[in-house]
């Protein structure tokens, strides 16, 4: 029985390039373990900070130093220009966190390549990764969700009449303490908590000058914050539920990707109905994005109420050594190493129907 060749392609233009590095060094090592040997070849390719492509040989100095590869070219002729050893691979495993790598761009290009690869498509990616537009979605599906309001640069870089005005509508609908998003970035980047004015003015400008388009979410008092994997294509299947602690005052960037900043509690210590109806809300929020392959979908759960709110879905969660979704996985009864082989199985169907 002849290896099937994985392009495991990393790295890429982001802010979570580090992550992306880390993710894939996991991957890499799940597919050195159990029977994946005997399964595969990995073929790993790198994209620079630049957005240039590296082959093997670089991408595999880049995984075993785990450090970005430090020159740049600044020949804009070198950008997209494959490595040969593209043409070899015949699944692809993109493990590209933040803008250009989980937002259906990436996927888009791979798409026209006609080759399998993991996870979501241009659509689910796209539309998950925007929260404004994932909140849309979910909203019309009837999911339940905390109070927003959508926010463009425009107004709040704006004349001096308009911003004050912004600012009461925020407060009025949303109170305090709320939270300020960019519409589309991943994993924490530009988001603030405030609980004033003067914060809520710093925090708008601050989250302008990442995205054009900004969410304000309203803050839930005693919420506690837990988390569902979910893994399939067309017939998904949810984990066992995980909770996150943390002494930070929120889940933030450096929270999430600093190991012994949160602890993750593996199952979460929730009655079963309400674990149960957070996984078949994940389950739901999944199939309403047209997800596919993996998606980690976060909740809040208010004990004292019983009340559930979806917070958002994740098509390209982390793999590294604190990430939760392969940790519920494991949890759940599925190892790291037979993970990366069911969603690499799970690329080749899903590609396989949309060549049908």
């Amino acid at each position: 029985m002849s290896k099937r060749r994985v392009g495991l392609l990393f790295g890429g233009r982001s802010g979570e390039h580090e992550v992306s590095i880390s993710s894939a060094r996991a991957i890499a090592s799940a597919f050195d373990r159990e029977d994946n040997p005997t399964r595969y070849d990995v073929l790993p390719f790198y994209i620079g900070k630049d957005g240039c492509w590296h082959g093997c040989d670089i991408a595999r100095q880049v995984l075993d130093s785990g450090q970005p590869l430090s020159e740049e070219s600044n020949d804009r002729s070198q950008l997209w220009q494959f490595p040969p050893s593209v043409t070899e691979v015949e699944v692809w495993f993109p493990i590209l966190h933040g803008p250009n790598g989980e937002d259906g761009t990436v996927q888009g290009l791979l798409q026209l390549m006609q080759v399998p690869y993991v996870g979501s498509g241009v659509l689910g990616s796209s539309l998950s990764m925007d929260k404004l537009a994932m909140k849309s979605a979910f909203d019309r599906a009837g999911l339940p969700q905390v109070k927003y309001l959508e926010v463009l640069r425009s107004e709040i870089w704006s004349n001096p009449c308009v911003f004050p005005k912004l600012c009461d509508r925020i407060e009025e609908a949303l109170g305090y303490p709320c939270f300020v998003k960019p519409a589309n970035l991943g994993s924490s980047v530009g988001i603030a908590k405030v609980r004033s004015r003067s914060e809520l003015e710093a925090a708008l400008d601050s989250a302008a000058s990442y995205d054009r388009r900004i969410i304000v979410e309203a803050g839930i008092a005693n919420a506690r914050e837990v988390e569902c994997a979910v893994l399939g294509n067309d017939n998904p299947k949810a984990s066992i539920v995980g909770e996150i602690t943390y002494t930070s005052d929120f889940y933030d960037y450096e929270t999430k990707y600093t190991e012994g900043c949160a602890d993750l509690l593996i199952p979460a210590p929730l009655p079963e109905t309400i674990a149960q109806n957070i996984r078949d809300l994940a389950l739901e929020a999944f199939q309403t994005v047209d997800a596919a392959g993996l998606a980690r979908v976060d909740f809040f759960y208010v004990e004292s109420t019983g009340e559930i709110y979806l917070n958002e879905i994740n098509t390209l969660p982390g793999f590294t050594a604190t990430s939760m979704y392969p940790q519920l996985w494991n949890a759940t009864g599925i190892a790291f190493s037979a993970l990366i082989h069911q969603l690499v199985e799970l690329a080749i169907e899903r590609g396989g129907a949309v060549e049908s």
